[in-house]
């Protein structure tokens, strides 16, 4: 596979919020992308896989579609592997993980088949097998068809490479760009957190206004492809950030939470955008400037236990927006609806639920206060 070849990429997104994806691919001026349930497929070559991993805020993780071919039995599986092009792909030198997937196939054994692509890839690439290996290489076999796949990825995209302090509920870089997407946000207002945590919320706000590579920290399988070329990622990496006078600012009344929050907006290099304080949600005031977004993710029952108690914060979280942010709007997660109910606030009709962390979560949304 050279590097003029095309192929399918596809781009896995946080389930029920797939179309907020798509507008970051369309938006980033990838081609002809296509929205199916999980994710975003595009055609591109290799410089369309690094630039997605390193540019798109709101994907989980980058898989190319290498190659596919029939298979019926475990023989033709095992011919047709030993056949393919792997060394324009994969390095010898480079530990390789494979995980294979089957439905509606002649071929049903996974682990059978799992063997007979390890064995292939060793014998005729001479690479070494590792269920510890960080590069992994996913195989499905569906309905006779084998699609193999490399997770170009690594780790997964949410670690940017910035935050090493997390509190106990944090939310996901990932997930927190793409509900900033969904609540309109676009890089040119100002954004609020009353019950910040780590500072999720406030430096992807302040990375977005500054045109700030999310990938930019970070290593990725991908680098150590055969078909990788370092300069050429580096001139990508390497993109001078936007100017902007917004500012951003978090707030928490857990004072090891605002530390976490300052130290990581240090290491993402936003610190001079960022102000964090420490105080309760009550005592919060809007900053100077026009209105912009709240964006909040509070405490919720199948997050942090008795649901009860959090009625009270919630109202008055409620009471304070509806005070003193005439002109702003708010976005606010929770797992509990009646919660979201409890802050009085104006919100949009409900929308789907969206998989956080193993639970289901709802994003609620206000037009402009009045």
């Amino acid at each position: 596979m050279d590097t003029q070849h095309t192929f399918d990429i596809f781009i896995v997104a946080s389930p029920g919020l797939e179309d907020i994806l798509l507008n970051e691919v369309i938006e980033k001026g990838f081609a002809n992308p296509l929205v199916s349930p999980g994710g975003i497929t595009i055609q591109g070559g290799w410089s369309d896989v690094w630039r997605a991993n390193l540019e798109l805020r709101g994907a989980t993780r980058v898989l190319a579609r290498i190659g596919s071919f029939m298979a019926f039995h475990l023989a033709q599986l095992d011919k047709r592997a030993r056949k393919f092009p792997w060394a324009q792909i994969l390095r010898p030198d480079v530990p390789v993980r494979v995980q294979v997937t089957t439905k509606a196939s002649r071929i049903y054994h996974a682990g059978a088949a799992t063997q007979r692509i390890e064995t292939a890839l060793h014998e005729s690439l001479g690479a070494t097998i590792s269920p510890e290996a960080a590069l992994v290489l996913k195989v499905r076999i569906d309905d006779n068809v084998v699609t193999i796949s490399l997770d170009t990825s690594g780790e997964s995209l949410h670690k940017r490479g910035h935050k090493e302090a997390v509190g106990k509920a944090p939310m996901r870089e990932t997930l927190a760009a793409l509900l900033l997407g969904k609540a309109g946000y676009r890089g040119t207002e100002t954004v609020v957190d009353p019950m910040c945590g780590s500072g999720t919320f406030v430096i992807e706000a302040a990375e977005i206004a500054l045109g700030l590579n999310p990938g930019r920290s970070r290593q990725f399988a991908f680098e150590s492809l055969a078909s990788f070329d370092a300069d050429a990622f580096a001139a990508l990496r390497n993109t001078a950030p936007k100017s902007t006078n917004l500012r951003f600012f978090g707030s928490d009344r857990d004072a090891g939470a605002i530390r976490m929050s300052r130290a990581n907006a240090e290491r993402a290099g936003v610190s001079d955008l960022t102000n964090f304080e420490n105080h309760a949600a009550g005592q919060l005031q809007p900053p100077p400037g026009g209105p912009g977004l709240v964006m909040v993710n509070p405490p919720y029952g199948g997050r942090i236990g008795n649901k009860k108690l959090l009625y009270p914060l919630y109202a008055t979280l409620g009471q304070t927006l509806l005070d003193r942010f005439k002109g702003w709007r708010v976005g606010l997660v929770t797992s509990e609806p009646p919660l979201a109910k409890a802050t009085g606030l104006p919100w949009k009709p409900q929308g789907a639920a969206i998989a956080h962390g193993g639970m289901k979560v709802w994003f609620y949304q206000t037009p402009p206060l009045q």
